[in-house]
């Protein structure tokens, strides 16, 4: 009796089991026909959402026949819903195209799935401002400002979270995967330039502040951001610009494949971008710049995505340089003006990049990525003026000759435990930046060389392994965990040294664990608590002299925050945070050497708010506090110089259906020490932007404004010691760099 039971259970097990089907599909845009990721599709009644992968596709298994009725949703596109029906043992595919539209707040929830991997801020803000250059794309992680100050060809100078990153040292930079700073630089570590991207193709930016991702490593501590370009264009187009200051830019992209490439779910495009301007300085900057790009984007078998980019990039520039307060108040120059008319500079980077992404049958996710990078740069500067040579001045040069390549891959696969949800990803990956005459030189007028005082060959190399776990314990509560192995080989030939004993090396190795939580109470409320252990790298210079000393501190960090909706049009993001760092580096790249400064601790808040005032105007805010000290020195005398200790942006958006769009944009940072015991203020600043455009089918027309009531204020400062030709003794105060002036654009977008 007990196995006719035995096998009746088994037989009903059987039975029950074949009554049960699959629903798949995939997500295309109407537009272009390629698949789009992070889709939000889910099973109306059944609490059931699930995010298109890379390819575009989604899957429900284990379905009791029936018909299901499936709400499909992404933000700046039409949602859709649909209806399949489930039958006896089989799949039922499903194919969706969706249509862009105007960005409804009301339509945006908190969502549950995967919360470690979702940045509502930044996709909101890409579909609702105007994008004008990759800067201001930057300028959208709540809290980053950013500041020139040699012209416009060299990187910006980064802030954020309490840091003076300089020009990248605190923070990764990464264009479709493929790194942005350059280590050991010849003007600071983890230099940053992002002139290779041309605006017109950035898709999106996500980004995340603290070092909370295993798959991030080396200067990821005040946070992370990663640039999408565009697999496509929608159509080839030519973009005329022309403004103030002799102000001149035009930006072409070609269609390649067309209507053929979107039948086979291909792309293909071409586009360049050249610049010029003399620029508000007194002194012509003669700026010029040149970009060109390609990209291929499609199907190498049914369930493989190829995309290969490739892109160079030059620019030539003089600049003003910094000014000291007293030569415009003596009237030795003025506001705009320059000590030293010599400054400027030369760069270009050639770059390849190759993507594969693989969804096996299993529904597992293999990603390999290879990039290669051939970049120059070379700069001259004149900080002091005549401090240290009375008679030729204290112009230097930096320049050097890199090539950078590198791999990065992952495995994620997912798998049910119980009634909860687990996604392990295992990735490796490996940089090496090999650089010829790395060199730092006193020099005059740019052409004599007065003195080498650096000049050698540098060998890096950054391995990593990283394990990453995902585990959906319930609807509501999600679990990541993940730990970091990097290894790194620093090896340096100094080519002003003796050959038989001039070259050194430097190796370590540093273990990142990471932990953090969600909890998402309903499609309006969640909270997370981010930690995370991070760290930056030491130039390699410093690292051999040193013999291996702080090459790899440590950060550790932490964030409490909540993502609320309390109201239909309303979306707050607010966080407090703290991050303590073992060591603190200045790097004096015009010295050629690196000041560690001891340990330090930061804290503070951020809050950033979207509210739709009507259905075409929105408005955002974006406030962030910082209270940043070195913990080694007393108190009093422990500011870290330059460190903001307050920032908010914000404006209003507009989108209208005429083709009226726009955005005014305000920025403040305010006051803050710019040395130790705060006796010296750089000065803050509110400055306000205004972008207009009028958009049709076939054309579009704008209008963009910097500064638009003219306020004088300085972008960058520092509290530098410096000597004037017509002084005897040095000076220690403000010098600044003029933030520009009331500066006016147009520009003409054809559509072919």
């Amino acid at each position: 009796m007990k196995h006719l039971i035995l096998l009746f259970s088994l037989l009903s097990s059987l039975q029950a089991f074949a009554h049960l089907g699959n629903i798949s599909g995939v997500a295309y845009d109407e537009k272009t026909n390629l698949p789009i990721q992070g889709v939000s599709v889910q099973l109306t009644g059944l609490n059931k959402v699930v995010f298109t992968n890379e390819l575009g596709q989604f899957r429900f298994e284990n379905l009791p026949e029936a018909p299901y009725k499936i709400e499909i949703a992404h933000v700046g596109f039409n949602p859709q819903t649909v209806t399949a029906t489930v039958k006896d043992d089989l799949n039922t595919f499903v194919k969706v195209l969706l249509s862009y539209k105007s960005v409804e707040l009301t339509e945006i929830i908190v969502p549950s799935q995967r919360p470690h991997d979702q940045q509502l801020i930044s996709s909101l803000d890409i579909k609702l401002r105007p994008v004008v250059n990759s800067q201001e794309v930057l300028r959208m992680v709540p809290g980053l400002f950013m500041g020139q100050h040699a012209g416009g060809g060299k990187a910006e100078q980064i802030f954020l979270r309490g840091f003076d990153i300089d020009h990248g040292t605190d923070i990764r930079l990464t264009v479709d995967g493929m790194p942005v700073n350059m280590v050991s630089h010849a003007h600071g570590q983890g230099y940053a330039d992002l002139h290779f991207v041309i605006p017109e193709l950035i898709q999106g930016v996500d980004f995340k502040k603290g070092s909370y991702n295993a798959e991030k490593g080396n200067l990821a501590t005040a946070g992370w951001v990663d640039f999408r370009t565009r697999n496509s264009i929608d159509h080839s187009f030519l973009k005329l610009e022309g403004g103030q200051y002799d102000t001149f830019r035009a930006v072409a992209g070609l269609d390649l494949l067309g209507e053929k490439g979107k039948v086979k779910n291909q792309s293909a495009y071409i586009a360049s971008e050249y610049s010029y301007t003399n620029s508000y300085f007194d002194n012509p900057q003669n700026f010029k710049r040149l970009n060109v790009v390609g990209k291929f984007h499609g199907h190498i078998t049914p369930n493989t995505n190829l995309t290969l980019t490739g892109s160079t990039f030059w620019s030539k520039w003089n600049h003003s340089g910094q000014i000291p307060d007293r030569a415009v108040e003596s009237g030795l120059t003025g506001f705009f003006g320059s000590v030293d008319p010599t400054e400027g500079g030369e760069t270009s980077r050639t770059n390849f990049n190759a993507q594969f992404t693989t969804i096996t049958p299993k529904n597992n996710v293999i990603k390999n990525q290879l990039f290669y990078s051939n970049y120059n740069f070379e700069l001259y500067s004149n900080f002091t003026f005549f401090l240290n040579d009375s008679i030729n001045g204290d112009q230097i040069r930096q320049k050097e000759k890199r090539n950078l390549f590198g791999y990065n891959g992952s495995f994620s696969t997912n798998s049910t435990i119980g009634k909860s949800d687990w996604t392990t990803t295992f990735g490796i990956q490996y940089r090496q930046d090999i650089t010829n005459g790395t060199e730092l030189s006193r020099t005059k007028d740019r052409i004599v060389t007065l003195e080498q005082l650096k000049y050698g060959n540098i060998n890096e190399i950054d391995a990593a392994v990283y394990a990453d776990e995902l585990i959906k314990v319930s609807e509501k509560f999600t679990i990541n965990a993940g730990l970091r192995f990097d290894y790194f080989h620093n090896k340096y030939e100094d080519l002003l040294q003796n050959p038989s004993n001039n070259i050194g090396s430097a190796e370590a190795s540093i273990i990142s664990p990471k932990l953090n939580f969600y909890y998402t109470f309903n499609p309006y409320l969640q909270l997370y608590l981010n930690t995370g252990k991070g760290f930056h790298s030491n130039d390699t210079r410093a690292v051999v002299q040193q013999n291996g000393l702080h090459i790899l501190p440590a950060t550790y960090g932490s964030d409490f925050g909540a993502i609320y909706k309390p109201f239909p049009r309303l979306l707050i993001n607010t966080a407090l945070w703290y991050l303590w760092s073992q060591q603190e580096f200045v790097y004096v790249g015009d010295e050629g050497v690196v000041e560690p400064s001891g340990r330090s601790r930061r804290y503070g808040i951020d809050l950033s708010v979207r509210y739709q005032l009507t259905k075409t105007l929105y408005f955002d805010a974006d406030l962030n506090t910082a209270t940043p000290r070195s913990l080694d020195e007393e108190s009093g005398k422990n500011y870290l110089p330059l460190a903001p200790i307050f920032t908010t942006t914000g404006g209003l958006s507009l989108q209208m259906p005429t083709g009226f769009n726009g955005s005014l944009r305000y920025r403040y940072i305010a006051d803050r020490p710019a040395n130790e015991d705060n006796s010296v203020v750089a000065k803050g600043y509110f400055v306000n932007d205004l972008q207009l455009n009028y958009t049709k089918k076939h054309y579009s027309l704008g209008l963009s404004i910097q500064n638009l009531f003219n306020v004088k204020w300085k972008e960058t400062q520092f509290n530098t010691e410096s000597r004037l030709s017509n002084e005897t003794t040095s000076i220690e105060e403000i010098h600044f760099t003029p933030g520009t002036p009331f500066l006016g654009r147009l520009s003409l977008t054809i559509n072919l």
